[in-house]
């Protein structure tokens, strides 16, 4: 029989709480263990129980949940923290992110994407809602975030200047490889692919496929682009990504 995922629910909302135990418990593989009314209280809980998945609020009285989700990722780095909220907006994402939360949904989200969700963040990886990932990659996008051709080395190579030139076209995609060649040039051009596709929400598996190698291979890709960036998982590399990081 495969262990369950032990989940921990915080929210300031009784009936979001009960709701979302009712609906966690029914699935076969999920067991909720406890749950908080306030960032403080998760924290303790958090610490107490040590699940495996914590479900986090960030509005909440007390401590934010951005806060509380910064003390988990140090006093308990063995439970990964999913957002999981009604607000959108850049800020309260990249706090999240900065904060630690592996993972960002909003509460619109389906029963099974929310699974889907626990499942990937209780196994390591990294996870948002398709809202989120809109709001990551506009980020990245922005103006203030945009690279400048004419701050770059006079003495650059011919690649990096064509890099540069094609992340300032109107319609280049800032999280392609040839845009991130401008912004991280310490990353080979196979990191720089796997990066683009790491901000686009994709998994190793994914990854694999779309660039015809082994998972193994995008494993050493992953783990090597993450040393030269300075994260320990996605959510950071995503957050870096952000610019803001």
């Amino acid at each position: 029989m495969t262990a369950r995922i032990r989940i921990v629910l915080a929210d300031d909302q009784a009936i979001i709480r009960d709701g979302l135990e009712t609906v966690l418990n029914l699935v076969e593989d999920f067991e909720v263990v406890g749950t908080a009314a306030d960032g403080a209280e998760a924290v303790a809980l958090i610490a107490a129980e040590r699940p495996d998945v914590a479900l986090m609020d960030l509005r909440m009285p007390v401590l934010d949940g951005a806060s509380a989700t910064r003390r988990v990722s140090v006093e308990t780095p063995g439970t990964a923290v999913l957002v999981l909220t009604t607000f959108a907006d850049d800020a309260d994402i990249v706090a999240a992110l900065r904060a630690g939360a592996r993972g960002y949904l909003t509460k619109d989200a389906g029963r099974a994407e929310l699974a889907t969700a626990i499942r990937a963040v209780a196994a390591g990886q990294s996870t948002f809602s398709a809202p989120v990932r809109d709001v990551l990659l506009g980020r990245i996008g922005a103006p203030d975030q945009a690279p400048n051709a004419a701050g770059l080395d006079a003495a650059a190579s011919p690649a990096t200047e064509s890099a540069a030139t094609a992340a300032t076209e109107p319609d280049a995609d800032p999280a392609s490889a040839e845009a991130l060649a401008v912004r991280f040039p310490a990353l080979t051009a196979r990191e720089r692919e796997v990066y683009a596709l790491i901000l686009q929400g994709r998994s190793n598996g994914e990854i694999a496929q779309t660039l015809y190698v082994g998972v193994a291979t995008v494993k050493t890709h992953v783990n090597a682009l993450f040393a030269k960036l300075g994260v320990r998982d996605r959510a950071q590399a995503i957050s870096k990504g952000l610019g803001r990081a």
